[in-house]
């Protein structure tokens, strides 16, 4: 899996933005200095988040951005989702559509348990959790594990 620099980005500013007092706005101009994000890829990505019913703006000089709604609400699959479509795909298409023939007959299976497995995390993971380090017991479980830390691409040369 591959996480695109506008889930990214998003993520980034809703942290700023679950951090900041209730009901204060951000200018996207703090949120972009603060987490070095392009202004106007955030510009775009603030819009998606908007359109989404995830942040609200206000224009002015008392202008900005704040959440929509309370950060513990807004997980990060929802973010993923709508800025890159569904969390796992096999070749542009949802992994239950496809069938294979032979040995390679329950491919689909491990498919839909990616699918599955990244559910299970990206669901139950919040932006508040994220913005307070509060993370759930699934995400602390995998990062105490010194191998989730390591990258196995290269594989190593025998």
């Amino acid at each position: 899996m591959q996480i695109s620099a506008r889930a990214d980005y998003a993520l980034r500013a809703l942290c700023v933005l679950a951090c900041a007092p209730d009901g204060v706005s951000v200018k996207a101009d703090e949120i972009a200095v603060r987490q070095s994000v392009p202004r106007t890829f955030l510009d775009a990505i603030l819009v998606e988040l908007r359109r989404a019913g995830i942040v609200e703006s206000r224009r002015g000089p008392d202008g900005g951005h704040r959440l929509a709604r309370p950060a513990s609400d807004i997980t990060v699959a929802e973010v993923m989702r709508v800025l890159d479509g569904p969390l796992a795909m096999v070749r542009g298409q949802r992994p239950e559509l496809h069938t294979y023939d032979g040995c390679a007959e329950h491919l689909r299976d491990v498919w839909v348990a990616v699918r599955a497995s990244l559910r299970a995390l990206l669901e139950h993971t919040t932006v508040e959790q994220v913005a307070t380090g509060t993370l759930p017991e699934i995400v602390t479980r995998f990062t105490a594990e010194e191998r989730s830390w390591r990258s196995v691409w290269p594989p190593p040369q025998s």
